[in-house]
């Protein structure tokens, strides 16, 4: 396997696959071609026989300049639970850790399970909501009336 940083050609590859990796979820308006272009140095993909396997989109926050966010992750269904998001993720936190962010969030959907048990293994914590589901924080109209999150944030212990 190959892993690599994203480049803007990337982007027809992966775009193409997304619906059929989220089983048939709408997904592509969330992954515009910006991210190809503007965060490849944060950003990241894993290759096998010439084939993108899994990404990694995320950037160094503009705001607060010692925090990263990770915005988009895919790991084709194939070739999950194989260590494909979990090396996606140390290589973002190298990435991020070496232009001195201590703080890493992200986010997912409280129906997301998986992302959910997966992003807690890693080690990111649940940042507290406004209510709770079966012990889980939940982040009411988060992305909009309707849209709840949870929100995720991991440490980073600097060298």
């Amino acid at each position: 396997m190959l892993t690599r940083s994203v480049c803007a050609a990337d982007y027809k590859e992966v775009i193409s696959v997304l619906n059929e990796w989220w089983g048939g979820r709408q997904m592509t308006d969330m992954l515009p071609k910006l991210f190809f272009v503007h965060f490849q140095n944060t950003s990241f993909i894993i290759e096998k026989d010439g084939r993108i396997i899994g990404f990694l989109i995320g950037f160094i926050s503009q705001t607060y300049l010692n925090e990263a966010y990770v915005h988009f992750v895919g790991v084709h269904p194939k070739y999950r639970k194989k260590g494909i998001a979990k090396r996606l993720y140390e290589l973002f936190f190298e990435a991020v850790q070496k232009r001195g962010c201590e703080i890493v969030r992200c986010l997912t959907s409280p129906a997301n399970h998986t992302s959910i048990a997966f992003h807690t293994k890693m080690g990111f914590q649940i940042e507290k909501g406004d209510y709770e589901v079966n012990g889980i924080s939940i982040h009411k109209d988060y992305d909009g009336q309707g849209q709840e999150r949870v929100l995720f944030v991991k440490y980073l212990k600097l060298e």
